[in-house]
């Protein structure tokens, strides 16, 4: 049955509306009588008692921000009344003890992945094509015209018949009878291209990390090995990216072939040995097949965008109930996004097993806050108006929900950006919030899924792993079905309970693991890759 309203936390001083609320109208919350101030939108809040200037805010029992004028009883919180406030933290002051759930049903589940010699399992097969310096992205570019014409004949878009229709003047339905069927040359292996604007031309930081970068995406178990374009002459030199896969992989035995245009004569030349020794290695990748997996070689990257009023009581405990699934059946997830982890500290570092890690991860907050503060911004201005619109007022209050995805089991590491995962069960990894910049960082340190959450509706893909778009609520699915892949909306509805979601997105994991079913990002081609300038972007 649909409820009006919801108190997360028996310590909150706001209750969400899970359905648009009329001034005037009493409502009923855990047997609590509260009269509506003013007309107040499905995922805003409203306060539960008289609140005056300087008074705390709190959501999901933490400070989530603080009250600037006079609120009353019942009245709506909005970025007039309320402003960003959390609370400072500077040490591990407990040990967070952790029930794990009953996993019965999962431990002896399996997934059908491609098994790499070190161990790792990866859920796509992918040749990547890449530059070290975006010199070399036009020779990208057309290498990705040539290999996409011959190894995949498409069926031609929707749109472009569209056109086709309008200059030859007559109907879609006749120009599509001479469409022809998608077909694929190689049935194991996709091959894939990543072009960026670094490498060179900014600073040695940069491209040190965008080696290390690229090093893990050819790591990554969705990868069966790579064609490396370079100059010759940029900052990222060949050796540098060499040197960061030795790091992470010092056994590493799937095929690199390196190009360098400055040794390599002519372009025509160069694309031929291109071309040549890349259709080699792809045909020999194609021969690896699909084989049975544990559930414990799956590696979750968590992140959210997009975010909603409804985010953090859905679609992110999910997350977070599968993460302690992963977690107690010895596999692995990455949550990131550190500016969205901003006034959750405390509780993440008495979860840390380590007193160690606890200081790397607010060091590491610190750092990037300040460089934010540099920058001229601050992590309480992390909030797009997109977020504000939908109920999300303060940097701390889309913090507590985003914080959701990582579930309460113990946090086994702390990772910077680039580096790469080493131990299962839930690993913090440092990334911006932006969308496409934390993807691209997952994915470059290990995780061959991706579960995004998001309550507005977003496109975003990558090249070399399935990123499952989960929606909030159930009108976003409705009104976007084409970017959306799984549906958390009956939570908010009432129909569901958080467990059996979280169950049910356990199933449809496995079956995008194991090749059964495309993400729509995948359908759509959605290929996006945006290394993180560091200090630049929250």
């Amino acid at each position: 049955m649909q409820k009006k309203a919801l108190k997360v936390n028996p310590k909150d001083n706001v209750i969400v509306a899970l359905v648009d609320l009329i001034a005037g109208e009493t409502i009923i919350v855990d047997q609590h009588e509260y009269k509506i101030v003013k007309n107040t939108q499905a995922k805003h809040k409203f306060v539960t008692e008289d609140l005056s200037e300087g008074d705390k805010i709190y959501m999901y029992g933490i400070i989530v921000g603080k009250a600037v004028t006079q609120i009353a009883k019942g009245e709506l919180i909005t970025t007039e009344n309320v402003k960003h406030q959390s609370a400072k933290v500077e040490r591990k002051t407990a040990t967070t003890a952790w029930s794990a759930p009953n996993v019965d049903k999962w431990k002896n589940k399996t997934f059908s992945g491609y098994h790499r010699e070190d161990g790792q399992v990866g859920t796509e097969n992918v040749w990547l094509f890449f530059p070290l310096v975006f010199c070399e992205n036009r020779n990208i570019e057309i290498l990705k015209d040539i290999f996409e014409k011959e190894l995949l004949v498409e069926k031609t878009s929707k749109h472009q018949l569209l056109l086709r229709s309008l200059i030859n003047n007559s109907t879609e339905d006749e120009v599509d009878n001479l469409n022809e069927e998608s077909s694929k040359v190689f049935k194991n292996i996709e091959v894939k291209f990543i072009t960026h604007q670094g490498g060179c031309g900014g600073i040695r930081q940069d491209a040190e990390a965008l080696g290390r970068l690229l090093a893990g995406y050819v790591k990554n178990p969705n990868v069966a090995g790579a064609t490396v374009l370079s100059l010759g002459c940029q900052n990222l030199q060949v050796q540098v990216f060499k040197d960061a896969l030795a790091k992470i992989s010092p056994d590493n035995k799937k095929t690199i072939i390196v190009y360098e245009q400055q040794k390599s004569g002519t372009v025509d030349e160069m694309l031929n040995g291109i071309i040549k020794d890349s259709y080699e290695a792809i045909k020999k990748a194609n021969e690896i097949q699909r084989q049975p997996a544990p559930l414990s070689k799956l590696v979750l990257g968590l992140e959210c965008g997009g975010s909603d009023g409804f985010s953090g009581i859905s679609a992110n405990p999910v997350l977070g109930q599968l993460s302690d699934i992963m977690a107690a059946i010895g596999g692995s997830t990455l949550l990131s996004e550190f500016p969205e982890l901003c006034g959750v500290e405390q509780e993440l570092v008495n979860r840390c097993v380590n007193e160690k890690d606890a200081e790397r991860f607010l060091q590491l907050m610190k750092d990037f806050e300040a460089s934010v503060v540099a920058a001229g911004s601050g992590f309480d201005m992390n909030p797009s108006p997109g977020n504000i619109k939908d109920g999300l007022i303060t940097d701390a209050m889309k913090s507590a929900g985003a914080a959701k995805k990582g579930g309460s089991s113990p946090i086994q590491d702390v990772l910077d950006y680039t580096e790469y995962i080493k131990k299962p069960g839930l690993n913090l990894l440092c990334t911006p919030g932006n969308d496409v910049e934390c993807t691209t960082a997952l994915v470059g340190s290990g995780s061959n899924i991706v579960l995004f959450t998001t309550g507005l509706g977003t496109p975003t893909g990558n090249p070399v792993v399935p990123v499952i778009k989960i929606a909030s609520n159930t009108a976003l699915v409705e009104k976007m079905p084409d970017i959306i892949d799984f549906n958390t909306g009956g939570i908010i509805s009432g129909d569901k309970t958080i467990n059996e979601v979280a169950d049910e997105l356990l199933e449809h994991i496995i079956k995008i693991a194991s090749g059964e079913i495309k993400t729509k990002a995948q359908i759509l081609n959605q290929n996006d890759f945006i290394p993180w300038k560091r200090g630049v972007s929250l």
